[in-house]
């Protein structure tokens, strides 16, 4: 019903920290219609050129400034995923995505407290790094 919020078009691009490309980011809105603390959200998987990457490097961020691993999100409780604001979802690989086109799939997946079971999206977009 989401999917469309699952990634956002244009948002996927390198991560440099100095003078070293660490990972890649992409973002996302919430797949509900109201927000949610981070707890909340039950898995974000993501897949680059039908590659499935690794859980452990995965980062979330509500923010885009406070990142946490997918194990961390499970009890923070302090910071809160807002409808309507971009989720960064960062997956730490050196060098990046190198250049040209690439088929990234992004899936969240989130609990609610009255539907018994985690629900959320995929998108699959094609994207150029430059």
């Amino acid at each position: 019903m989401f999917d469309n919020y699952v990634f956002t078009e244009g948002s996927c691009k390198n991560v440099q920290e100095g003078d070293k490309i660490v990972g890649f980011e992409l973002e996302t809105l919430i797949t509900y219609y109201r927000g949610i603390p981070c707890s909340m959200v039950h898995d974000i998987k993501v897949k680059v050129d039908n590659q499935e990457i690794e859980r452990e490097a995965i980062r979330f961020s509500p923010d885009g400034e406070t990142y946490f691993t997918l194990e961390e999100l499970e009890t923070v409780t302090t910071y809160k995923w807002e409808y309507g604001v971009q989720g960064h979802v960062r997956v730490l690989k050196e060098g990046g995505l190198s250049k040209g086109e690439h088929e990234v799939s992004l899936t969240t997946m989130i609990r609610v407290a009255y539907i018994p079971v985690p629900f959320g999206g995929t998108k699959v977009r094609k994207v150029h790094i430059s």
